[in-house]
């Protein structure tokens, strides 16, 4: 179900030319990262998919709330509704700024709500049997001495991918000086994170025989094996794979979670893995501590003596 045009012999809007030059707004001046743009690019496609012949100037509110009920009646969730809708304001906003438009037509438009999902965590024991998978001395293949560097990172640091991928050579400088490390992370953004000492080893190792695979002029601290900075999709399936050895799913995001799920366990300091994670909002981080309540949940149908089941 596509947005009616307003009327019959209503022009194809040129939204196209000016989706284009928002996108290069997005990516020269706010210096999203192109994996974000893309994801803009994709939820502003689906608004012209919606719109029609619908010039983007011409747009209502009463369109946008019909647009909601047609993503909505195809199955979409209520989450990613709410980032297509966050998307869309914000091309609207700019157009308002920049060519001339009037009241944003998806001001006030809510997402339908979706039932709050927990992020999945590994336990303490399976992160480290994970982990301790790759050797770290004589490995199958060369490789897996990168692999596991980048994942004791993920781990120690609590990663993004695209922040874990950016990160070049220089950056061992100020791992091996001080433990820590600066990463830029969503909206341009740089925090400083620790780096736990298997990490760092992890890192000295891979470093001993990264010049074997990386390009003269590479920069990146993880190449390929073409020699380049390595590819988000080449992590992923790294990783999936060693997951699978030990019959695990696993995926890059979940290392983070990990790390802090574990790390909120340990200390019950919220603010402070909110700060690691570079999250905006601490309600962004909250969600860990759901994970922490499930833990001593679980810890405690277990353990007292008039929970236990008989």
């Amino acid at each position: 179900m596509s947005i009616e045009p307003i009327g019959d012999d209503a022009p194809r809007p040129v939204g196209n030319d000016l989706i284009a030059a928002y996108l290069k707004h997005l990516e020269v001046e706010r210096r999203l990262s192109p994996h974000t743009v893309t994801g803009y690019a994709r939820d502003l496609e689906s608004l012209l998919e919606q719109a029609g012949k619908t010039p983007l100037q011409q747009l209502k509110n009463a369109h946008v709330r019909r647009a909601v009920g047609a993503l909505h009646s195809r199955g979409l969730s209520g989450t990613s509704i709410a980032r297509m809708l966050s998307s869309w304001r914000g091309l609207f906003n700019w157009l308002a700024r920049h060519h001339g438009f009037g009241v944003n037509p998806a001001a006030g438009v809510r997402a339908p709500k979706s039932p709050k999902r927990l992020p999945n965590a590994l336990s303490p024991d399976l992160t480290a049997r994970l982990l301790d998978a790759l050797p770290h001395e004589n490995p199958a293949e060369p490789l897996d001495i990168r692999d596991r560097a980048m994942f004791e990172l993920f781990y120690s640091s609590g990663l993004r991918l695209a922040e874990l991928i950016s990160l070049d050579v220089a950056s061992w400088r100020e791992i091996h000086a001080d433990r820590e490390i600066t990463v830029t992370g969503k909206g341009s953004k740089t925090r400083r994170v620790p780096v736990g000492s298997k990490a760092v080893n992890a890192i000295a190792r891979w470093l001993e025989i990264r010049a074997q695979f990386a390009s003269p002029d590479e920069t990146a601290l993880f190449v390929g094996a073409r020699g380049r900075r390595i590819a988000p999709g080449v992590v992923e399936t790294r990783l999936a794979r060693l997951g699978r050895q030990l019959g695990l799913v696993v995926h890059p995001h979940m290392l983070r979670h990990s790390f802090a799920t574990h790390v909120l366990q340990s200390s019950g300091d919220l603010r402070a893995v909110q700060e690691m994670l570079g999250h905006a909002s601490i309600s962004t981080t909250q969600v860990y501590t759901h994970l922490d309540f499930q833990h001593l949940a679980k810890v405690y149908d277990e353990a007292h003596p008039r929970a236990k089941k008989k």
